[in-house]
């Protein structure tokens, strides 16, 4: 399913269907009109929102301009709705593949931006050949006094405990996950117990070195084990830290955790450009592809 979210002829396909093949559930629309909605839903039943532009690689710098127009509309949205909400963007759909520079600037327009209306903005992590240069830019933008960004670590690679070391002197507000990317053995952990185990290993690295994490994982085990050890440092609920989890994926736990008064940002991307998310959202669980086979087959 990793190799498919790539698949230019599927992505065409799954283009022309638009939603009906099962995305709706993972993804809140595809405008940001349809958008609103879904975040005053999930804000009113007391959740917090990640929200992001579905889209990665562009081929030319004018795309990246039309990203940035877009990105900035969403945000004088997110201010003028009173939304609980902060952004997630990826450097790729700024143009990190056509240049690092362009990238840095692209990002910058729009920190500065969310800045002045006082929303938070997260560079998600990508494959790991962009690593180097997401973090490259991260770094540029704190010393340059940004403090409303932060970046995201993958626990899969093998690079990622030393990443957070030279991070944790910026006091960095860290998204922590497994992974999505279908990635060599070469660079990151095959087996799913190894990634589990160094997950665990990365949320106590980082809680233990201040900052912000935001823990996001569907994984109750890993959640129940980032309680344990918060409470262990003397942490409340909410301080510090944070559970990040997907739209539409384990609702029952996401509410179950706002029940325990412990903080929950939702991710809910949205836009047309869908298929790669909601293809590694079906390889991510079983129990996704479950659902979807169960839409389809009931029309």
């Amino acid at each position: 399913m990793l190799g498919a979210s790539r698949n230019a002829a599927l992505n065409r396909f799954a283009g022309r269907y638009g939603l009906r093949l099962g995305a709706k559930r993972f993804v809140a629309g595809e405008t940001l009109d349809q958008f609103v909605p879904v975040a005053r839903r999930l804000n009113a039943n007391g959740f917090m929102l990640a929200s992001a532009i579905l889209g990665e690689g562009v081929a030319s710098e004018g795309e990246t301009r039309e990203v940035v127009t877009e990105y900035r509309a969403l945000l004088a949205r997110i201010s003028g709705e009173k939304l609980g909400a902060n952004v997630a963007l990826k450097l790729t759909h700024l143009g990190l593949a056509i240049d690092e520079g362009l990238a840095a600037k692209n990002i910058r327009d729009l920190v500065d931006y969310a800045a002045t209306l006082g929303i938070f903005v997260r560079i998600d992590m990508e494959e790991s050949w962009y690593v180097d240069s997401t973090l490259r830019i991260y770094r540029e933008l704190r010393n340059a006094g940004c403090s409303n960004v932060g970046v995201v670590l993958q626990a899969y690679l093998y690079r990622t405990p030393g990443d957070l070391d030279d991070l944790l002197p910026l006091q960095p507000n860290l998204r922590l996950v497994k992974g999505a990317y279908l990635e060599s053995p070469e660079v990151a952990y095959p087996r799913k117990a190894d990634v589990d185990l160094h997950y665990k290993q990365l949320i106590e690295r980082a809680l233990r070195g201040g900052g912000f994490s935001g823990i996001a994982t569907h994984d109750e085990n890993a959640i129940r084990h980032a309680i344990d050890f918060a409470k262990a440092l003397g942490l409340r609920a909410g301080e510090r830290f944070e559970f990040q989890m997907l739209y539409g994926v384990r609702p029952r736990l996401q509410r179950q955790l706002i029940a325990e008064g412990y903080p929950v940002r939702i991710a809910a991307p949205f836009g047309r450009a869908w298929y790669p998310y909601f293809m590694r959202r079906l390889a991510e669980r079983p129990a996704n592809v479950a659902f979807v086979l169960g839409s389809l087959l009931r029309g």
